[in-house]
């Protein structure tokens, strides 16, 4: 048995060194979905007039919608947080 493991030392060392890797981000691959559901995307997406054009337009356009509502959010976050940090 003694022998057998050093002969095979290298390789039992790459399937630890793999099991102990995904014991440790097991748990960081748990998805949660935080935000606007497909129904108020598409409500926002009509009411900006995307569903009207062609397939690469209609593309185009929601994705400048779905930067323009996400952007908007994290910008105020980051203008509260630096009127918080009070550089003056």
């Amino acid at each position: 048995m003694k022998k057998w493991m050093l002969d095979n030392l290298p390789g039992i060392w790459v399937v630890a060194v793999f099991v102990i890797g995904m014991a440790l981000v097991a748990n960081h691959a748990n998805a949660t979905e935080t935000g606007k559901s497909k129904a108020e995307w598409n409500a926002l997406y009509v009411e900006a007039g995307c569903m009207d054009l062609n397939f690469f337009q209609r593309e185009v356009c929601k994705t400048k919608v779905f930067q323009k509502t996400n952007w908007s959010e994290s910008k105020y976050q980051l203008k509260g947080f630096f009127e918080k940090l009070d550089l003056n």
